[in-house]
């Protein structure tokens, strides 16, 4: 399992070399409106997405590493008593992905994820919005 963040930030660009300083290594992915660093030590999914609106932390997650994992993800999520959504399968983030959402206690998203392979061409469309829709 590693640890996800996702943070909206207004310049990417400048938010490479700000990021890439800190984590000590280049982004594996970079787009023109995104990128992506995959961490070792600490073992942490890294994401920055251009956004014009607020910037800040978007998002916390899970990533899976095997669909077994991912199901314990969401089981623990289903069993935390907040509002969760199922999503299954989704192009996000320049990648395919199974994924669901929770809320925690302070209204932050989670998401638990297993990433299946890489989209070259589009970012895709998140569904985390929906999480707010939801009745539980």
């Amino acid at each position: 399992m590693r640890m996800h963040v996702s943070v909206a930030v207004e310049d990417v660009a400048k938010a490479i070399e700000f990021y890439s300083t800190l984590f000590n290594q280049q982004p594996t992915i970079v787009r023109k409106d995104y990128a992506k660093w995959m961490v070792e030590d600490p073992k942490i999914n890294f994401a920055i997405d251009k956004n014009c609106g607020s910037q800040g932390v978007d998002h916390l997650g899970l990533q899976a590493e095997s669909e077994d994992e991912l199901n314990t993800i969401t089981e623990r999520m289903q069993q935390a008593g907040q509002p969760y959504l199922d999503v299954g399968e989704v192009q996000c983030c320049y990648a395919n992905m199974n994924k669901a959402w929770t809320k925690g206690l302070g209204g932050e998203k989670w998401e638990g994820f297993l990433t299946h392979d890489q989209d070259e061409k589009e970012y895709g469309h998140d569904t985390d919005h929906l999480l707010d829709q939801k009745c539980c």
